[in-house]
């Protein structure tokens, strides 16, 4: 007997070729009692035809009758992370009804409050909280470690030199100097991802707590003093810092630039603006030719000079804003999310059948709405409500 029916659809977002679900993860899900129904063509463009899902007894059907036939709906952007095309979706969404997905439910204020109006329950995979419990449900990791990768590669096909050194009949050619500001997850992946390339790589951080990581994988841990206690909040991301912080941290980070052959920045704050690490000063005094990748675009970057989709030139420097990097590697992007949203869909499954237990802390961190109401605490903060009672 088939306990919950869960529906996967095609991502709207133009240019998204991510799917929220691979066959691959259908095997976390075989004794969970669900049925799974998917849109036709989902995954085609993150390279996984129709067929793979039939193999595994996905039953494919239309968008309109995936929506109208699951009590779950599974994507990777969610209406809040797609504003233009996810609001087409919100009148196949009914009362009752939940979604997993990413939501960018801290900025993205009024998705959350039309999801709550239609009495939809939507859990965002962004509020994931960091806790040995929720480590393979974290999708924002996993896209950040793609996103890393990326940015390395970009960098090294951009910049006119080579990345490592060279011994040749023509001479010694000299590597290139990378430097990566930031070493969460991205930062540690484009760290590790240029190291393999052959560059000579700094990784510089506020919170002095990553240094030892960032030598483990063959980086130098660049030094500033600048007073960089507390700069993790209790849920393991980092926090925002005062401008004066920033100021500071920029002075000092000014020569450490001017050094620098690939510059990438990777530092953002959940539900905040990134905020500016590298001014357009300290663009100019980079050797022309130079590079920055900055994977915070879309926050807005970390170098005053980017702009979101876009290559900036000035004074020799190319910029580089490139959004949406996990996408560009589709298949094994997918193939992580897939596993971390399995991995959740299944713990929030007893007996059959779907549940939302607020009491547990991984529901309650990632619940954004549920029964009409905007039920997440620092979401209802960011509309200016009043806290709220968990709604049963």
């Amino acid at each position: 007997m088939v306990g919950t029916t869960v529906g996967i659809v095609s991502e709207s977002l133009p240019g998204e070729r991510r799917v929220a679900m691979t066959p691959g993860a259908l095997s976390v899900l075989k004794k969970s009692n669900v049925e799974l129904l998917m849109e036709s063509g989902a995954g085609v463009a993150a390279g996984m035809p129709d067929a793979e899902y039939a193999e595994k007894g996905v039953r494919l059907a239309s968008r309109e009758d995936v929506f109208a036939s699951s009590e779950v709906i599974l994507q990777v952007r969610s209406l809040g992370a797609n504003l233009q095309a996810g609001r087409a979706d919100l009148a196949h969404l009914r009362r009752g009804q939940a979604v997993i997905g990413f939501g960018e439910p801290l900025t993205s204020i009024d998705a959350a409050r039309d999801l709550a109006e239609r009495g939809v329950s939507f859990l965002s995979m962004e509020l994931m909280p960091r806790i040995t419990r929720a480590q393979s449900m974290d999708a924002l990791s996993s896209m950040a470690t793609i996103a890393g990768y990326k940015a390395a590669l970009i960098a090294a096909n951009s910049l006119p030199r080579m990345f490592p050194m060279l011994m040749t009949a023509a001479g010694t050619v000299a590597p290139a100097r990378v430097l990566v500001l930031g070493a969460g997850v991205a930062g540690l992946q484009a760290i590790a991802t240029a190291r393999r390339l052959g560059a000579v790589v700094s990784g510089y951080d506020i919170r002095a707590a990553v240094r030892e990581q960032i030598e483990s994988i063959g980086a130098r841990f660049v030094v500033l003093d600048l007073g960089e206690a507390s700069a993790e909040d209790k849920g393991g991301y980092a926090k925002a810092m005062s401008e004066d912080f920033y100021r500071r941290q920029r002075e000092a980070m000014a020569n450490v630039l001017a050094e620098q052959n690939v510059v990438i920045t990777t530092a953002a704050v959940p539900g905040k603006r990134a905020p500016i690490l590298v001014t357009r000063e300290m663009v100019r005094r980079m050797p022309p030719g130079s590079v920055i990748i900055d994977i915070a675009a879309e926050r807005g970057g970390n170098c005053e000079l980017t702009r979101p989709g876009e290559v900036v030139e000035e004074h020799g420097v190319q910029i580089y804003g490139p959004v949406n990097l996990p996408s560009t590697i589709p298949y094994h992007a997918s193939q992580m999310y897939a596993r971390n949203i399995a991995t959740f869909l299944k713990y929030l499954i007893k007996d059959g059948n779907f549940t939302l237990n607020q009491e547990d802390e991984i529901v309650r961190e990632t619940l954004v709405t549920h029964a009409g109401e905007v039920v997440h605490a620092r979401v209802r903060e960011a509309m200016g409500l009043a806290s709220l009672e968990t709604v049963s």
